[in-house]
């Protein structure tokens, strides 16, 4: 009987993946947009590095395009791939996350970085933050659909009667209600002098309700539809998605909120 609750517990995880997928490969992806002005491409060169944080399943490939883009507009681009791709504890992940940031602020002499996080990559980074002393390392802090204040899509599993996310304890942390979020989201959501922008989409299958995908205390939190209505994006699009990217860019010059409705 576990087996089988198992199986189908994969099984659901799986097609919504797939699903995402899908979503986020409908529209041609431009791994190399327009190149920025010199003047620009000067600017993100001597700028923080950036780490692209993977999420939940989320092999490093994965995030190939997004580092790609951010690679052509100039930016040292790192991207890291969750310790068991995110299946166990998050905040062991953030301490390893913890290690790699200095890792990567030693490989480059840079005194902080930026964070462009996807999904659980969110969760772990906030917990860095937060819990870790990470906010002397980082400058700004990104989220592309990052489930802050949890997930039905990760209740759902109980309420089905498969038990508690079979197992899965990322999953466990990611439902809404539970104690590593009640912890992460006691106090203050946005701690040090960080920039945090989150992102976030109203098409997301896996983070619902979509309003959870931000965080208070003064972040910049974009919902891609307020500013391109008819722009449908899923959960994994947002890694893929030109429109998402431009508001990427502009957090990370400290921009204005100004997305670009027709980027692929």
């Amino acid at each position: 009987m576990l087996l089988r609750k198992t199986a189908l517990v994969v099984s659901l995880v799986a097609a919504a993946l797939f699903a995402s997928a899908g979503t986020a490969t409908a529209a041609p992806v431009d791994p190399t947009p327009a190149p920025a002005t010199p003047e620009a491409f000067a600017a993100a060169a001597a700028a923080n590095p950036v780490i692209v944080v993977g999420g939940l399943s989320g092999i490093a490939v994965a995030y190939e395009p997004m580092a790609a883009r951010l690679r052509a507009d100039g930016y040292r681009t790192f991207i890291y791939q969750l310790p068991g791709l995110g299946l166990g504890d998050i905040p062991t992940s953030g301490r390893a996350f913890a290690t790699y940031v200095d890792q990567v602020r030693a490989s480059t002499g840079a005194a902080t970085v930026d964070v462009v996080a996807h999904s659980e990559g969110g969760l772990v980074s906030r917990y860095y933050l937060k819990r870790l002393g990470g906010t002397a390392a980082i400058g700004r802090y990104v989220s592309l659909g990052t489930p802050h204040y949890g997930t039905y899509v990760a209740n759902i599993v109980a309420f089905l009667g498969l038990g508690s996310c079979a197992g899965v304890v990322a999953c466990q942390q990611m439902t809404i209600g539970s104690a590593f979020l009640a912890d992460l989201n006691a106090g203050d959501d946005t701690p040090g002098a960080v920039r945090y922008t989150t992102i976030r989409t109203l098409q997301d299958e896996l983070v619902r309700p979509t309003g959870n995908a931000v965080v208070n205390d003064g972040a910049t939190n974009v919902l891609i539809q307020t500013y391109c209505p008819l722009r449908v994006v899923g959960h994994l699009g947002l890694v893929l998605d030109g429109t998402a990217y431009t508001i990427v860019r502009g957090a990370l010059v400290d921009g204005p909120v100004r997305p670009n409705c027709l980027a692929l």
